[in-house]
């Protein structure tokens, strides 16, 4: 019975052991801004982020990356629908709707589409809201490709977006990044435009790790 008692003992030590050697898991939910449309895999901001935790001597995984150039929020939810994905993340990052602006959606529809991708979000982060990050969505009416397409209006309708968006996130008690703003600089700078002369460079994506780290980094480091 005793030696019965100390293998079981073993046992419970030994799956508790092997939980704290697992990698950290981190999951990237969006659209171009996310795969990274014309940067080189490196350059995705979710890679360069994963690159910066290990840096920082963080054992986490490649991120698993689930977004599509052009996905609208209706189109991420259906790909998730398809995904067997496991609800065991350490951290969940989510930025999608540039396309829902892009096509002329209605806005209750982003509303109401964001809020649930945010709190299926939070169930794949086992519930942590302090481990679900969103980003704004930038501003693309500046690069060269929107200034054919009446900029100001994509402004305007972008900062409603984001608008909806930080209030479902205070609404959910996650953390928002506004990285709209700084976006804007590439109206200016043609360094932060990818070849396409439509999305971020490595260089802007790299402004976007720099805004979220400072928080990302506390939720792994004491």
């Amino acid at each position: 019975m005793l030696l019965s008692f100390l293998f079981t003992l073993l046992h419970i030590f030994s799956c508790f052991e092997s939980k704290d050697d697992e990698q950290l898991r981190y999951l990237a939910l969006g659209d171009s801004y996310t795969i990274g449309e014309s940067v080189t895999v490196d350059e995705r901001w979710p890679v360069q982020l994963t690159e910066r935790l290990r840096s920082d001597g963080v054992d986490i995984a490649d991120p698993q990356i689930i977004a599509t150039t052009g996905w609208t929020t209706d189109e991420l939810q259906e790909a998730l629908g398809e995904e067997d994905l496991e609800t065991e993340f350490d951290m969940v990052s989510l930025l999608i709707g540039v396309n829902n602006q892009y096509r002329g959606y209605p806005l209750d529809q982003f509303e109401s589409e964001f809020e649930s991708l945010l709190g299926e979000a939070i169930i794949y982060a086992r519930g942590r809201r302090d481990r679900v990050i969103v980003l704004s969505i930038p501003d693309y009416g500046v690069t060269p490709f929107g200034q054919t397409k009446a900029p100001q209006k994509i402004a305007n309708e972008l900062d409603e977006y984001n608008r909806l968006t930080e209030g479902i996130c205070t609404k959910l008690g996650v953390r928002f990044y506004g990285i709209t703003e700084h976006s804007r600089l590439a109206l200016s700078d043609e360094s932060l435009v990818a070849d396409d002369t439509l999305h971020p460079s490595g260089v802007m994506y790299k402004h976007w790790v720099d805004t979220v780290y400072p928080d990302v980094r506390n939720m792994f480091i004491d």
